[in-house]
């Protein structure tokens, strides 16, 4: 009976482990939707009579960062009653890093010359699918635009999440550069400074693919103009350099992008002229530079490297100096939870 016992056990026992060896593993089922998160709803954002050029408000987005595909964000600029500020000017959103309390910009506009931007459907398309560590559930938002008038912009903010399997589960982001709170507290172009655009970035051991996102526009009408005219910054075409380890990874061409041919056109001011990386009535693009490995576990130098110019102190407007504003930041990804990379100077 005691053999018959063990061999009616080991029977049973067989059986649920052919259950379990059998009994497939169901993939995760993932919706694939776009989802819209409307942010802010026509602030007014001007100058002067106890109004502001910046608005920080706390809004609910995507519950979870898990199985976000992309994010993108759209700009909508209405005119206040009166009319809009006739001038075209440097203009942002970032986000807050609730772990470190920095605010990192997201992305960066330049606003048109006195009319709205309803020709573009949705407004200025900016990916930010870079942040969505930083963009879902609860989210701190700052939207600034450098404008000196009392009439100014209503703006609104919008957000489209799309759901799928994305590239890696996981991102995180940290800031490289941050010389990108105006258009004059940029880099200074063409003569000494103290800004800091030295760094040591180490990477995270579980990275599978790590990138830098660089934001620049320059600003100022120093002289000597080049050749054909063009003061710097705005309007000098340069190239810049990103070196990793000393040697030249990638570059940045700050050259024509065509203004003339912007959709929201007949702006009230000189918006078809090209300027270096940048047009009026425009989302300044966004630089996105993958490295050739990951460089998981590792440790390397970054330096951003400007086209050598010197200036002589001239200008042929009314405010002196020429200015690179630059946001940089480097994000990393996995199919595993990850840290984000760390820098110091």
């Amino acid at each position: 009976m005691i053999g018959l016992a063990l061999i009616l056990v080991g029977t049973v026992q067989a059986c649920k482990d052919d259950e379990t060896t059998q009994t497939p593993t169901e993939p995760e089922v993932v919706k694939v939707e776009t989802i819209e998160y409307k942010t802010f709803e026509k602030e007014h954002l001007a100058f002067g009579n106890g109004l502001s050029q910046t608005v920080e408000k706390t809004f609910e987005l995507h519950p979870t960062e898990k199985n976000i595909d992309t994010i993108k964000m759209f700009v909508i600029l209405d005119c206040p009653t009166g009319g809009c500020n006739i001038w075209d000017v440097y203009a942002n959103i970032k986000v807050k890093d609730q772990e470190s309390g920095k605010w990192y910009e997201i992305g960066r506009y330049i606003t048109p010359y006195g009319i709205d931007n309803s020709a573009v459907e949705k407004g200025f398309e900016i990916d930010v699918t870079d942040f969505k560590s930083l963009l879902h559930g609860t989210v701190e938002l700052r939207a600034r635009i450098e404008t000196w008038g009392a009439d100014g912009w209503d703006l609104t903010l919008n957000f489209e999440v799309t759901t799928g399997k994305p590239d890696y589960q996981y991102y995180a982001v940290s800031d490289v550069l941050m010389y990108d709170q105006w258009s004059t507290s940029g880099v200074p172009y063409g003569k000494a400074h103290t800004n800091d655009l030295d760094k040591t970035i180490s990477i995270p051991s579980n990275a599978k693919e790590t990138s830098l996102r660089t934001i620049i526009s320059g600003w100022g009408h120093a002289t000597p103009t080049d050749p054909d005219g063009r003061p710097c910054a705005e309007w000098c075409y340069r190239t810049h350099q990103i070196k990793l380890d000393d040697a030249v990874a990638f570059d940045h061409y700050m050259g024509p992008l065509g203004c003339g041919a912007n959709p929201v056109k007949d702006q009230r001011g000189n918006w078809r002229p090209d300027r270096a990386g940048w047009c009026p009535g425009m989302a300044v693009p966004v630089r996105v530079n993958t490295l050739e490995s990951p460089k998981a576990g590792e440790s390397f130098k970054f330096e951003y490297d400007y086209q050598d110019w010197t200036g002589d102190g001239g200008t042929t407007s009314g405010n002196a100096g020429a200015f690179y504003a630059t946001s940089c930041f480097v994000v990393v990804k996995s199919d595993t939870p990850i840290e984000p990379a760390v820098v110091t100077d």
